[in-house]
């Protein structure tokens, strides 16, 4: 590896431990900086719908998500290389920086196009937020005891979780807040957090930092880009467009060469690239990431479609159903606190994240069978043990990965595991909802066609107040599937063979996920467990340091 490590950079003997205070002061500060990311998706996923309808851009929307996601994505293993080399602090502040200045612009955007350029900052940011909050986590603890410290980030989750909605559907339905629109406060809310959070995390982050000079592989970050930019663009769009259709073809093509060019390109940059490829000779950090990648698609696959069940067929409002999610953000933080506790008690890891796949693949599977009349007492309880799965699963994986890292990789070991996570996500949403409404409409058909046989039915379609529906069936005009709004105003007897048909492709949707969520139930078998290590990650960089130095010859 063509790396200069100057003496004056090694961190000072003693540097390398730190107390529990210590650790739980600089946490202060990278929790601020999640709280940011973590509220944001909340609350804009909540409020979205309204800012679009006051930007006159309903149809364009899904723009606004993709840019976020896009920047969010490509920036992530910049990031863990960029801190490897001049250090997490200042990369931590150039993240709430520009995640700040996204937010600013966003507030005061005035058209949807102009939205998702200022959303694209925005992801600038978030790509570091959560990587490198896990890397100087990984910098500070061992991975034996990191277990026990990621209950604070899974606390950070859960009251984004809850707030989000409620914060997001209370300024979506405000007029105006301190003299500017409502919709406008679900970025503008991001300002002052972000302002403490620079402050808090400048004071506070301090730990050592041995630079190690890389050249910057800036060529492997342009092909990255032009390889997941096209990919992602079709997998928000694709179903818009056709998948087979010209523009989806050309992405295709654009993309693969793209990620084709990348894997060239870092062949050729050896140690000095982006995602070193020697990383991919490790088992555990090969085949970890795969599982992140799976675990990806298929929590989203219960993400996705659970809120849509809850709206739509269950027709609780956007707020109820975000709220009614808490079991799930409960799951996840009770079975990651347990799970962290007993690895830092035994140093054991490995059957958590089985188990953890397993109660996934039971969950979803189950929730495959939901219908309409189901009591929602099921799908909540659910979601308790989904979440139970994820909590087992998503922290262990990447202690699994940092623990197998060498030190002067912790930092990009630590976002990949964020990358590949991500990636799997977005394949996940995209696929997920491609099946949802491929399929709902021949599901709502085959409804309407039963329905039709029944005398309540046709009973309800000659009432003077659904004529105009009765007009639009009898003429076979279709009904807009994109605003689901017109089924809270319909009778419900007209209103439930669409109510089926949703839960039927829902249903589909759920199937699939478990059927996901058992690939990575096998596969996590063949992860090898490492036993955890004892020294963090600054005591692993003195030892190192210290290894270096020339034992002194006694002079006689």
């Amino acid at each position: 590896m063509s790396e200069t490590t100057t003496r004056a950079d090694a961190p000072p003997p003693g540097a390398s431990t730190l107390s529990h205070r210590q650790i739980l002061t600089i946490l202060s500060g990278l929790l601020l900086g999640l709280f940011l990311a973590a509220l944001d998706q909340m609350i804009v996923a909540t409020a979205m719908k309204t800012i679009a309808d006051e930007l006159h851009g309903q149809t364009l929307q899904a723009w606004a998500t993709t840019a976020y996601l896009i920047t969010a994505t490509i920036s992530t293993p910049l990031y863990g290389k960029l801190s490897d080399i001049y250090g997490r602090k200042p990369m931590y502040l150039t993240a709430i920086s520009l995640f700040l200045a996204g937010s600013l612009l966003s507030g005061i955007a005035g058209s949807m196009y102009e939205l998702a350029a200022f959303r694209a900052v925005q992801g600038l940011g978030a790509g570091g937020l959560m990587s490198l909050a896990m890397a100087i986590l990984a910098d500070i603890t061992s991975p034996r005891e990191r277990s026990r410290y990621t209950g604070y980030f899974m606390a950070v989750f859960g009251i984004s979780s809850v707030a989000g909605p409620v914060v997001g559907g209370l300024f979506a339905g405000m007029e105006s807040f301190l003299g500017t629109a409502g919709w406008r406060w679900v970025f503008l809310i991001n300002v002052p957090i972000a302002l403490v959070a620079l402050v808090v995390v400048a004071k506070v982050l301090n730990i050592p930092h041995q630079r190690v000079n890389h050249r910057i592989d800036f060529l492997g970050a342009g092909l990255l880009t032009v390889g997941l930019v096209p990919l992602l663009i079709v997998a928000e769009q694709g179903r818009e467009w056709g998948w087979a259709s010209g523009t989806a073809i050309a992405m295709y093509v654009v993309g693969v060469l793209g990620l084709i060019g990348f894997v060239f390109a870092e062949k050729r940059m050896g140690d000095e690239a982006l995602l070193p490829l020697r990383l991919f000779k490790r088992q555990t950090f090969s085949l970890g990431n795969l599982i992140n990648f799976v675990l990806g698609i298929g929590m989203f696959g219960g993400m996705v479609s659970l809120p849509l069940y809850l709206q739509i067929v269950k027709g609780y409002s956007a707020t109820e159903s975000g709220l009614m999610m808490l079991p799930l953000t409960l799951g996840i933080m009770l079975a990651a606190g347990t799970s962290g506790n007993i690895t830092a008690k035994t140093g054991r890891y490995k059957v958590f994240p089985v188990v953890g796949f397993g109660l996934m693949t039971i969950a979803l599977f189950i929730f495959s069978t939901v219908g309409t009349d189901t009591p929602v007492s099921l799908p909540l309880a659910l979601m308790f043990v989904l979440g139970a799965g994820l909590g087992l699963c998503m922290q262990t994986l990447l202690v699994a990965i940092q623990n197998d890292a060498e030190p002067r990789d912790m930092g990009v070991a630590t976002s990949s595991a964020t990358f590949f996570r991500q990636i799997g996500g977005t394949v996940g949403t995209a696929v997920f909802l491609s099946i949802l409404f491929s399929t709902v409409g021949d599901k709502i058909g085959n409804a309407l066609r039963t329905a039709m046989g029944s005398p309540d039915f046709q009973a309800a379609l000659a009432r003077p107040e659904n004529r105009e529906f009765a007009g639009s069936l009898q003429s076979g005009a279709g009904f807009d599937l994109d605003n689901t709004e017109f089924l809270s105003k319909l009778d419900p007897v007209l209103a439930r063979p669409f109510l089926d048909g949703f839960s039927s492709s829902i249903d589909i949707v759920f199937l699939v996920g478990g059927l996901v969520t058992l690939v990575g139930f096998v596969v996590i078998w063949f992860l090898r467990e490492v036993p955890l290590s004892n020294r963090s990650g600054l005591e692993r960089v003195q030892d190192e340091a210290d290894a270096d130095v020339p034992t002194p010859v006694a002079m006689h």
